[in-house]
């Protein structure tokens, strides 16, 4: 049997969540199954830890896998390394920076269709096998659209944005606009309707998709996600902590956030909150350490942090490899994730595997993922956050006790659990 996985979100060089989710589901895929031929898609030639499924570690080993040289099939498809030589990989070429899902992986599929379609992320082609199952991680843009800029989709010139709106509106009979939240919202309903399976990340996103879309509970399944064993794990080495916290700028003691700067993760709170911390709680020194790219809702951030006096006190990483992660975890006093809406959250997973304690909202899926293992606050109320950030760095003995808990509750997870879950699912349809 050939499964295609659209690969295109797990090729990208600063992954995220969903990223993250795609590449280590390939990989693990690569390692479970024997018995099926896979074929990876993609907008660009594949990189790092894609090229080679054989590796042990599974951050990115790009300097290697630049080393050895391409082998192509006869249909020009890329043979990739892998422990049972059946994965391959295809470039689909388009010269837009749009649609690509649409219109190139749509007539892919028309022409050389798989048996099954795999999609990680939740935008499935219109042309698809009727064998295909796809992952909806949340539905936030439904529930919290305020969060998201809402930018036109289609070409740079303005001209032309608006002849392609005027077609989609037609097309859809005024339902939609060509822009990236409509986009959204439509590809979860064609996704929900033609795919043969849906998986989400968790109980809470299960409730909300069966809830905004009413769609058949039985064709929803729950699979968890995972996090790498592999590499993170409790450091104690204080000068290989030193050594990596150097290359950021960043000095004990400190607190710190990994994810998108933007509005749905809340993080211009955060700051806000640290700040009130910061005057409330006199005696607390510690640093706030944001780790990632900067997304909607940035200037925010930046512009508390001027309004404070914070540009001593905030240390703005940008987005870190992830074999840097497990050290600036396990230097941390604390994570703090203040996320509004969550599908489900890998950071969370990341830090209990590392030792580090957590203070985290009270809402979504987070207290589904965490449980007993993270302290909670109330993420539309600042002075909440402050109260628990402040809390979780002077209570010894509760940061201690969140960490044991942890320990045990990160056991309930892995991307080889998550693979295995999805194989079933994917083989089942």
């Amino acid at each position: 049997m050939l499964i295609g996985i659209d690969a295109s979100r797990a090729n990208r060089s600063h992954k995220s969540g969903t990223e993250w989710y795609s590449y280590y589901l390939i990989r693990w895929l690569a390692k479970l199954d024997k018995d099926n031929q896979y074929i990876l898609y993609t907008d660009q030639p594949l990189t790092g830890g894609l090229l080679d499924l054989t590796t042990q570690q599974h951050f990115d080993d790009k300097n290697r896998a630049k080393e050895e040289a391409a082998n192509f099939d006869k249909d020009g498809c890329r043979i990739l390394k892998s422990p049972y030589n059946n994965f391959k990989a295809k470039v689909l070429k388009w010269p837009f920076n749009f649609l690509w899902t649409q219109v190139r992986f749509s007539w892919e599929m028309l022409i050389h269709r798989p048996d099954i379609l795999f999609i990680p992320s939740h935008t499935l082609p219109r042309i698809h096998p009727k064998k295909s199952i796809i992952t909806i991680h949340d539905i936030a843009f439904e529930r919290e659209r305020l969060l998201y800029s809402n930018g036109y989709l289609g070409p740079e010139s303005a001209f032309y944005r608006k002849i392609v709106n005027l077609l989609v509106k037609l097309c859809t009979f005024g339902k939609y606009r060509a822009s990236t939240l409509d986009y959204h919202s439509w590809a979860a309903r064609f996704a929900l309707k033609h795919a043969k399976k849906i998986i989400t990340v968790s109980n809470f996103s299960k409730k909300e998709i069966e809830e905004v879309y009413n769609v058949k509970e039985k064709k929803i399944k729950v699979i968890h996600n995972g996090y790498n064993k592999s590499l993170y794990n409790k450091i104690n080495d204080q000068n290989a902590i030193k050594e990596i916290l150097g290359k950021y700028g960043i000095d004990a003691p400190y607190v710190f956030y990994v994810g998108r700067l933007e509005k749905k993760k809340n993080t211009p709170a955060l700051v806000e909150a640290y700040a009130v911390m910061r005057e409330e709680y006199k005696n607390i020194k510690h640093k706030l350490v944001l780790v990632g790219d900067a997304s909607h809702g940035f200037d925010e951030v930046k512009y508390i942090i001027r309004e404070f006096n914070l540009d001593d006190d905030v240390i703005i990483t940008g987005w870190a490899p992830e074999a840097d992660m497990p050290y600036i975890y396990s230097g941390a006093t604390a994570i703090v994730h203040p996320s509004l809406y969550e599908g489900s959250s890998i950071p969370l997973l990341q830090a209990m595997a590392c030792g580090t304690a957590i203070t985290a909202s009270q809402t979504t899926s987070i207290p589904e993922v965490a449980g007993d293992a993270a302290l909670f606050f109330n993420p539309k109320d600042v002075r909440s956050i402050a109260d628990a950030m402040a809390k979780i760095i002077s209570d010894n003995e509760l940061r201690q006790k969140l960490i044991n808990n942890g320990f045990e509750r990160v056991k309930n997870f892995s991307w080889q659990k998550c693979a295995e879950e999805t194989l079933k699912e994917i083989c089942n349809l």
